[in-house]
């Protein structure tokens, strides 16, 4: 089996992170914006395993922060969905532009 470089791998990955950026700052639906924190947050994922195989393969230093971010994104993302429920549910948007316009 062939092995990936690991340029290719850390190409995915940037473009991903910048794929993110974008989204998070062209967009102003909070599930969109949402999602490209998860997306940028993958991408951060796929440097620590890939770094972790090339640079250090008998240590799992890399997969223990991997497993770390993953929980910690789980528990972003529940979070930030039961908000934007909330928001929605008091002032019938989710767009981010509405929402600092909107008195409270």
């Amino acid at each position: 089996m062939q092995e990936i470089p690991l340029t290719q791998i850390l190409f995915v990955s940037t473009a991903l992170f910048f794929i993110g950026m974008y989204g998070l700052f062209t967009r102003r639906n909070l599930i969109t914006m949402l999602m490209s924190i998860e997306l940028m947050l993958n991408s951060v994922n796929i440097n620590f395993v890939a770094f972790n195989k090339y640079l250090f393969p008998n240590n799992l230093d890399g997969l223990f922060f991997t497993l770390f971010i993953i929980t910690i994104a789980a528990a972003e993302a529940a979070v930030a969905i039961a908000i934007i429920i909330n928001l929605y549910r008091s002032h019938n948007s989710i767009d981010v532009d509405d929402a600092t316009e909107m008195k409270y």
